[in-house]
């Protein structure tokens, strides 16, 4: 149940307007005027309530459910409990995120709302309807869409744009960047500090100075806790709607493309560059100045010291090839028995 300290919900929606927003057909014997308060899960949801089942670990959830609603895909049609109002759709999941969204919407201020105790350089550019919160920084030149929010604690950096309806969580801190329209950036990011470049001498390691700037395109996410240092020279840039989990290492010169999900405490190393639509699972590293195709995909814990072609799939480390990795696992599993025995 969403707390109300903390979630808004909207006024009730009707079956059939559910069906609207979810892109779903409406299936059982319920009338499309039947309206809905609440979204929640199977097993704590009640008559008045929407639910979803995207997974068949929870058919038994489902079959016993008191959910008023229920968005799933066709096959489970015939397995809803009695008098249950189905929403039928090939993306449940999605159907559900559109649903959740339409109860609870992120509500927009109309009105600028600066904090007495935020601090804002007078060059700074505050736009209509934006929001900073108490104990932020707005340094010098510095560029606030309107509608963004600038959360408790965050430092904008000088020079650094902010585009509309832009989300910048608590105690972030945003420099030599560009930061697109309807980001969400979550508390503790850091973004623009130097990248990590050193070059060796007799004297020690010599500091190389980090001339670039990191750009964040438009809706991107970026998780809790997360580093994306500015390029050497080279912007480093993360393109239009990925998505980043919480502590995530993004190096100087990287450039992912559209769409990508990276997934927590993913470490990519300095000049590597993304396709469109990869996905990298969790704790995965990858080294300097690699290739990764549009398309591809990277398992969990993967060390990736090679270009990974498009559309493929890779696990291990060193990462090769999915099914090859797969076999190489099989065949150690099957020594480690032999041995046993």
């Amino acid at each position: 149940m969403a707390d109300p300290r903390f979630f808004r919900r909207a006024k009730p929606i009707s079956l059939a307007d559910l069906a609207e927003i979810a892109n779903a057909t409406i299936a059982g014997n319920v009338a499309p005027d039947q309206t809905y308060v609440d979204v929640k899960p199977l097993s704590d949801s009640g008559p008045k309530d929407v639910s979803f089942l995207d997974n068949k670990r929870y058919v038994g959830s489902f079959n016993v459910s008191k959910a008023g609603a229920c968005v799933v895909e066709a096959a489970y049609v015939e397995q809803a409990p009695s008098g249950m109002a189905l929403l039928v759709t090939d993306s449940p999941y999605l159907g559900y995120a559109l649903i959740a969204a339409a109860f609870y919407p992120t509500r927009a201020d109309d009105n600028t709302n600066v904090s007495a105790n935020a601090h804002i350089e007078s060059t700074a550019s505050i736009g209509d309807g934006a929001m900073i919160q108490a104990g932020a920084v707005i340094q010098a030149h510095a560029e606030i869409g309107a509608g963004a929010h600038i959360g408790v604690g965050a430092v904008v950096g000088p020079g650094v744009v902010i585009g509309t309806g832009s989300r910048i969580g608590p105690n972030t801190c945003l420099s030599h960047c560009l930061i697109g329209d309807r980001v969400i950036i979550h508390g503790g990011v850091n973004i623009g500090q130097d990248g990590f470049g050193f070059a060796q001498s007799s004297l020690g390691h010599l500091k190389v100075p980090q001339l670039g700037r990191v750009i964040i395109e438009d809706d991107v996410e970026i998780g809790a806790n997360t580093a994306i240092d500015r390029g050497a020279g080279p912007d480093t840039v993360v393109g239009a709607g990925t998505k980043i989990d919480n502590l995530v290492q993004i190096a100087h010169n990287v450039r992912i493309g559209k769409g990508c999900i990276i997934v927590s405490q993913v470490g990519i190393s300095g000049s590597t560059e993304i396709g469109d639509f990869v996905m990298i699972g969790g704790q995965a590293g990858l080294t300097g100045h690699l290739q990764i195709g549009s398309g591809s995909k990277i398992a969990a814990q993967s060390g990736v010291m090679r270009d990974v072609d498009p559309g493929t799939t890779v696990g291990g480390s060193p990462a090769k090839p999915m099914r090859e990795w797969l076999r190489e696992v099989a065949i150690i599993e099957r020594l480690g028995k032999k041995k046993g025995r």
